[in-house]
């Protein structure tokens, strides 16, 4: 390593976040950056670090696109069959992590995973692609792969069965809803002074909203 990585840093002073003039409503929130994000042309805007913890404890993240925001539940697809779909199987606890340091933003949510209906995951699974579609059913997620052969040779022998056909979603893969219990909004402010708002569920299912220190 030739830089002293100890070294790098940045000081962020685009915006500020005021607890007065936020919306009562995470979601509501959350939709107002993710728009500004996606205006702003930020990179890869609905890409999110999922951590999920195994029934032994173990945490482990991954990046993955976020598809839908409905009914107040963050919405993204997978392979349930995957190290994160068998880890929420067991433990369906999850946080979600945004980062855009366009915007200097970061969101960060937790709540309960669940899976999405069969109907929800249909439907988005006929709107993807069909060279996604079948990379869905030729990934054995997560399993070992003896060799990247293995795995063409499969998508390809996919590919001529599928010709002529409508390609069906595989029973193993299909959509994750997350329901937030809290969710975090940071904005970079100078000095490292950032602004830090957390809005936290009762037990009321309302919202509360309270500023955290940096």
């Amino acid at each position: 390593m030739n830089k002293d990585i100890a070294s790098i840093r940045s000081d962020y002073h685009k915006m500020s976040l005021d607890p007065k003039r936020i919306d009562p409503d995470p979601i509501v929130q959350f939709k107002t950056w993710l728009d500004q994000a996606l205006e702003s042309k930020v990179e890869e805007p609905t890409a999110m670090t999922l951590s999920t913890v195994s029934d032994k404890g173990h945490p482990t993240s991954r990046v993955v696109l976020l598809k839908a925001l409905e009914h107040g539940a963050f919405i993204f697809y997978s392979n349930y069959l995957s190290t994160k779909g068998r880890q929420l199987k067991s433990n369906p606890g999850g946080a979600l992590t945004f980062f855009w340091p366009e915007l200097e933003r970061q969101v960060n949510i937790t709540g309960v995973v669940e899976n999405t209906s069969s109907e929800i995951s249909d439907s988005y699974f006929a709107s993807r692609p069909r060279r996604y579609q079948l990379g869905a059913w030729a990934s054995h997620q997560s399993q070992e792969l003896p060799t990247r052969f293995t795995l063409l040779k499969k998508y390809l022998s996919l590919k001529l069965k599928y010709l002529n056909s409508t390609i069906p979603r595989p029973p193993y893969w299909g959509g994750f809803m997350l329901t937030p219990n809290s969710i975090e909004f940071w904005q970079g402010r100078p000095s490292r002074l950032h602004d830090r708002i957390l809005y936290r569920r009762n037990n009321h299912n309302q919202w509360t909203i309270q500023r955290l220190s940096p």
